[in-house]
C-alpha cells in the first residue's frame, strides 16, 4: 500500500487527535499487572498498539475490544511469562512488558525489541536499572531474560535521559519491597501519563514529571479505568501541516501545555498560533521563515517532530539548522525530500536546510515512521503529485492519517497498485 496525493491545497478545518501511541503502549503493559479488570479508554487504534494488545492476549491476558478505542484487560490467567512473536519482535514497546511482568511474577522473557530503524536505542539502562533492584537479566537466543527471587527497592541513576528505561523500571519498582529512587528520569508526558495510570492501580509513585521519582513499593495493583492522554506528535504533526501547506488548522483534543516546545517554533517560523483550553490554532504564511532547532528530552523540541521541522523549513525563507541529539539516524528522509528539490546538506547529527521556492512532486519510500509522515506533508505541499511508499511505517503511529488529512482539504488516498494510482491521478487533474 501507499499514499498518492496532488499537492497544493492548504489544510484547513478542524482535526481531532487521537490517544498518545507512546502513553498507550506503556500502559497496556502496566494493566497486566492487575488481577482485576483494568478499562482503558482513548486507546489509538494504530498498528503498534494492535501488536502489542495481540502479545498480552498470547500470554494469557484476557483482551476484550468493547469498540475501537476501549479495552478490558484482565491478567489474572497469565499462563506464561514467555513473549515471543514476529510481530513483537518488529515493535520496541514490547520491551515493557519485561517490567510488567518482572514486577509481577519475579520472571519475564519477552524478544529483543524492533521498531523503526532510526539508530541504536540501548536497553542496557533497562537491564542497569532492573539489577538496582534486585535482578538478574541476560539476553540469550534473541530473548531478554530478567529474574529476581526477590525484588528490593534500590537507587537508580539513568546514565542517559531514557522514557523506555524509566516507565520500564517504574512498572517492576511499583511491586518491589521497600523504596526505589529513579534519579534523571524521563520527563515525558507519557512517563507521567503511565505513572498516573500505576497510581489508580494502587501504586504509589511520586515525582514522575521531574528528574527524581520516588517509588513505594506495593504488595499488589487492582483494576481501574483510565483514559489515555492525547497524543503530542500526532498533534504536532497536524500543527506543521498548516505551516507547510499555508492553511488555517485547529488541532483539537490536546493539552496545550504538552506543545510548547513546538507551538513556540512555530511563532518562531512567523505562523499565527492560538492557544485555547483543549485546543490549538495554527495559521500558515505565504513564506514561512527559517529557523534552528535541537533535539531534546522534554520539555525540549521532540525528536519525533524532527523531520516535521525538516520538511517545513524546505519551505523556508534562508538556512535553518537541525541538530539531532537524541538518535543517530534520524535524517533518513534527507535524501528524500532531495528527490522533491529539497536543499538539505548533513553531516552528523547536524543538517543545514536552505529554503526554496518551491517543491514537487515525486515517488518517495517512508523510512521510517515520522519521516514518513513528513514526507506526506511535504507531498501535500507539493506541486503536482506524489507517492509515499511503505506506509505500514506511518500506520503504526497515525490513525486514519489518509482520513484526518481528507478531513482537512487534502487530495489524498491510499492506493494498491498502478491501476489505482492512474484512477486517482485522472479524478484529481
Amino acid at each position: 500500500m501507499k499514499y498518492i496525493m496532488k499537492g497544493g491545497n492548504p489544510l484547513a478545518g478542524e482535526v481531532v487527535i487521537s490517544g498518545a501511541k507512546n502513553a498507550a503502549l506503556g500502559i497496556l503493559a502496566a494493566a497486566v499487572m492487575a488481577d482485576d479488570d483494568v478499562v482503558i479508554d482513548n486507546l489509538p487504534d494504530v498498528r503498534d498498539i494492535n501488536v502489542m494488545l495481540d502479545a498480552i492476549d498470547s500470554i494469557g491476558v484476557l483482551v476484550k475490544r468493547v469498540n475501537r478505542h476501549k479495552v478490558i484487560l484482565n491478567g489474572s490467567n497469565i499462563r506464561t511469562v514467555h513473549v515471543d512473536n514476529e510481530f513483537i519482535r518488529r515493535m520496541r514497546a514490547g520491551y515493557y512488558l519485561i517490567g510488567a511482568l518482572l514486577g509481577k511474577y519475579r520472571h519475564a522473557e519477552v524478544a529483543v525489541p524492533g521498531g523503526c530503524n532510526i539508530g541504536s536505542r540501548p536497553i542496557d539502562q533497562h537491564l542497569k536499572g532492573f539489577a538496582a533492584i534486585g535482578a538478574h537479566t541476560s539476553v540469550e537466543y534473541g530473548m531478554i531474560i530478567a529474574d529476581a527471587k526477590r525484588l528490593t527497592g534500590g537507587h537508580v541513576y539513568l546514565d542517559m535521559v531514557s522514557v523506555g528505561a524509566t516507565i520500564n523500571v517504574m512498572l517492576a519498582a511499583s511491586l518491589a519491597e521497600g523504596r526505589t529512587i529513579i534519579e534523571n528520569a524521563a520527563k515525558e508526558p507519557h512517563v507521567v501519563d503511565v505513572a498516573n495510570m500505576l497510581n489508580s492501580m494502587g501504586a504509589d509513585i511520586k515525582g514522575a514529571g521531574t528528574d527524581v521519582i520516588r517509588i513505594r513499593g506495593v504488595q499488589r495493583l487492582h483494576g481501574t479505568e483510565y483514559s489515555i492522554i492525547p497524543d503530542q506528535i500526532e498533534a504536532g504533526t497536524f500543527m506543521f501541516g498548516a505551516a507547510l501547506t499555508r492553511g488555517d488548522v485547529t488541532v483539537k483534543n490536546i493539552i496545550p501545555k504538552h506543545m510548547e516546545a513546538i507551538s513556540s517554533k512555530l511563532m518562531e517560523m512567523g505562523c499565527e498560533v492560538v492557544e485555547f483550553d483543549d485546543s490549538i490554532r495554527v495559521v500558515g504564511r505565504p513564506r514561512l521563515h527559517s529557523c534552528n532547532v535541537k533535539t531534546l528530552p522534554y520539555p525540549g523540541f521532540p525528536t519525533d517532530m524532527q523531520p516535521q521541522m525538516g520538511a517545513a523549513l524546505c519551505l523556508a525563507d534562508g538556512t535553518g539548522i537541525i541538530t539531532e541529539s537524541i538518535y543517530e539516524d534520524r535524517f533518513k528522509y534527507v535524501s528524500e525530500l532531495t528527490k522533491m528539490g529539497a536543499q538539505i546538506k548533513v553531516e552528523g547529527d547536524v543538517a543545514v536546510v536552505t529554503g526554496v521556492e518551491r517543491l514537487t512532486g515525486a515517488e518517495l519510500v517512508a523510512p521510517d515512521l515520522r519521516a514518513g509522515a513528513a514526507l506526506v506533508l511535504a507531498g501535500l505541499a507539493a506541486d503536482g503529485f506524489t507517492t509515499v511508499d511503505e506506509i505500514q511505517y506511518i500506520q503504526r503511529g497515525y490513525e486514519e492519517f489518509d482520513k484526518k488529512l481528507r478531513g482537512l482539504g487534502a487530495e489524498i488516498e491510499m492506493v494498491s497498485d498502478s491501476r489505482e494510482a492512474q484512477k486517482f491521478r485522472l479524478k484529481a487533474g
